[in-house]
């Protein structure tokens, strides 16, 4: 009878079968979270100047090893991730005015103005002029974010919102904001240099904004008074080239249909801005 009820003993091969399972666990999550990647200080790519040299002697983080947080600090996946939850949950709300511009052909500019909450650490004025990403505008949270943190720096920021992009904000005329066109930053950045003559501007551009911001910069010698420097996040170097893409035509797509769920139903597209240049979407 005890015979009976005793347990039989589990074979070798089942505990082999739990340790390979384990084992392959392992291996999953250090690739993944890519823990076997080495640390190394990042690549730089420069043209020897004087301008370089004091940057590097300005910036010595830029020649230092990066060592990301453990654990999960060396997968972007994994980090993306992690913002997007945290992002949505723990976002700052900053409190700024909205300010509004009438365009030359009659359409309604707007950007937001957030004041800082300290002071600038070397005492300074400084204003950043930023243009978001595609069919973003100032109440993102990845803009909230950074305005957030920027203001409690001692900056003063001035964020874009493009033209057509924020639902509550009707259209009055024919056009949404488009790749290459900078009469709407322009507006915002002669503004704050009339508003505050004193300052001096840090230009942030994000993804799409990244270009427009280095073209409007490029445009002529005196939309480069009275900045400091310019930051390009992400930023796509020619839109014209994926008009022959067959994916991103639809993801382009894609976007206009957003935007025209936004409020931008009633928009069509210019050939033409109110200058006379050509605007490419």
């Amino acid at each position: 009878m005890n015979a009976m009820l005793e347990t039989p003993e589990l074979p070798a091969v089942f505990d082999g079968v739990k340790l390979a399972a384990v084992a392959a666990v392992l291996y999953v999550i250090v690739r993944c979270l890519n823990l076997k990647s080495p640390t190394a200080p990042p690549d730089l790519y420069f043209q020897d100047s004087g301008l370089s040299r004091f940057l590097l002697k300005s910036c010595p983080l830029l020649t230092k090893e990066y060592i990301p947080p453990l654990i999960w600090g060396k997968s972007g996946h994994i980090q993306t991730a992690l913002y997007g939850k945290m992002g949505r949950v723990r976002s700052p709300h900053p409190y700024g005015h909205r300010k509004f511009i009438t365009m030359s052909d009659g359409a309604t500019s707007t950007f937001d103005l957030f004041e800082p909450l300290a002071e600038h650490c070397v005492g300074d004025d400084v204003t950043m002029v930023i243009c978001p990403g595609i069919a973003n505008h100032s109440e993102k949270q990845y803009i909230r974010t950074f305005v957030d943190y920027a203001q409690k720096n001692g900056y003063r920021c001035a964020v874009l919102n493009h033209l057509g992009a924020l639902p509550n904000i009707e259209l009055t005329s024919p056009r949404m904001f488009t790749y290459g066109c900078t009469w709407e930053f322009g507006a915002m950045v002669n503004y704050i240099k009339k508003t505050y003559p004193q300052t001096q501007l840090v230009v942030v551009g994000f993804s799409l904004g990244g270009n427009i911001v280095c073209k409007y910069l490029g445009e002529t010698q005196a939309n480069q008074e009275k900045v400091l420097c310019c930051v390009s996040v992400c930023q796509g170097y020619s839109a014209l080239r994926l008009e022959g893409d067959e994916p991103f035509q639809h993801w382009d797509v894609a976007a206009m249909l957003r935007l025209r769920r936004g409020g931008a139903g009633r928009a069509r597209l210019p050939q033409q801005g109110p200058h006379g240049s050509p605007c490419h979407w």
